[in-house]
């Protein structure tokens, strides 16, 4: 499946694409983080973007492909439990498509206004991701809108310029943690690894309360698992994408499961030391490294923040717990 990651001149390519709407997003050493840590403990900063994630990336890319292939829509739809669809909806705008985005019900309050204020219609129907993918999916194919998907190729190019960011801003990472939540951030460690030729070692990370892609790794093909986090939203995924897996299985150094009180320690954590907020799956990366730590010694660790979007409450709620 690596012949379908984006090359380095593919790469390349895409981060001026992304380059029109930001600059690339900082990476730092924080010196608490690494002492707390035992090692040289750097993060890439996705929650710096314009949307508070890393995701804008692939929706940029996604659309600039569209363009290039003369295949614009009216309309697009997509499912996102909030950071997806906001990349979806700023590139909507950006380029004059009406955007319609499916939610589960008791979605993230400040998630959903952000995705409303860049334009986007929601729908709130079901009670996880996969059941408004669904929905999502036999909308547009009622209405005739375009679906965009929560993995694509176009949407991997976008999303690698990250990896290659942080790769070549410091080369001398040993090890990668890379949240999963539909597989986008992961494969595109791994293409933007394979692109630069880098030996770093990509480990996953998903929640504990949310298995399909550790029980689909370890079982070789797609497997279903209950969502029961209520704190890492972004790593809600109730099916593995299978084109995602294919990337994965020869790839990924192995899978990290962290729980809901590992990420919200996480959390407080990455607060406490760098003053950056951090979503629950923009936490579970330094959350598996700190379940790690007594292996990495001397190492040079990378971990994403990959978004910042929670909730006031339930930011407050978290850092209200006594450490």
């Amino acid at each position: 499946m690596s012949e379908h990651l984006p090359t380095l001149a593919d790469i390349e390519a895409a981060a001026k694409v992304v380059y029109r709407e930001f600059a690339p997003t900082p990476q730092y050493r924080w010196a608490t983080l690494s002492q707390r840590l035992g090692t040289d403990c750097w993060v890439k900063h996705e929650n710096h973007t314009p949307v508070g994630a890393f995701k804008i990336r692939g929706g940029l890319t996604y659309f600039d492909q569209l363009r290039q292939r003369g295949e614009m829509p009216k309309e697009v739809m997509s499912a996102t439990r909030g950071n997806h669809g906001q990349s979806i909806a700023w590139a909507a705008r950006s380029h004059g498509v009406g955007c319609t985005i499916v939610v589960p019900r008791g979605n993230s309050v400040e998630k959903n206004a952000a995705m409303r204020a860049l334009g986007a219609t929601l729908i709130e129907h079901g009670e996880d991701f996969q059941a408004s993918r669904e929905h999502a999916i036999g909308l547009a194919q009622a209405r005739g809108a375009h679906m965009v998907p929560s993995f694509h190729a176009d949407l991997l190019r976008g999303v690698s310029t990250y990896w290659w960011e942080f790769l070549r801003a410091v080369p001398a990472l040993d090890v990668v943690y890379v949240p999963i939540g539909q597989g986008s951030g992961a494969c595109s460690a791994i293409a933007a690894k394979l692109a630069l030729q880098h030996p770093v070692r990509v480990v996953g990370v998903v929640s504990s309360h949310a298995t399909t892609y550790a029980d689909s790794l370890a079982a070789g093909h797609v497997v279903e698992a209950p969502v029961t986090t209520v704190l890492a939203d972004g790593m809600a995924c109730r099916v593995a994408d299978a084109a995602a897996l294919d990337v994965l299985l020869p790839h990924l150094e192995r899978i990290v499961q962290v729980s809901d009180d590992e990420v919200a320690q996480a959390m407080r954590m990455l607060f406490a030391d760098t003053h950056n907020v951090a979503e629950g799956a923009g936490a579970a990366s330094f959350a598996a490294a700190w379940r790690e730590r007594a292996t990495l010694k001397g190492q040079v660790v990378g971990t994403t923040l990959c978004g910042g979007n929670v909730d006031s409450d339930v930011l407050a709620a978290v850092l209200a717990v006594q450490r």
